[in-house]
């Protein structure tokens, strides 16, 4: 059998911390920026993690067997 392949889309978006966790940008930041508080702005800045009903789907995509 051929190795499994890790999904492209996905590697460029998702990372998998040390304890498993999976680290995501946050939506609504490339545009319309104007009308959002720098408050805002600021917070998106930062990584989020995905939700649980989320992980294992996106696991699977980038070959993280955890």
């Amino acid at each position: 059998m051929p190795k499994m392949k890790t999904h492209s889309g996905a590697k460029k978006r998702f990372k998998v911390t040390a304890g498993g966790k999976v680290r995501a940008r946050h939506a609504f930041t490339s545009h319309i920026l104007e009308k959002k508080s720098a408050k805002h702005k600021r917070e998106l800045g930062a990584p989020a993690l995905l939700s649980g009903e989320d992980v294992p789907r996106v696991k699977r995509l980038l070959g993280v067997r955890k």
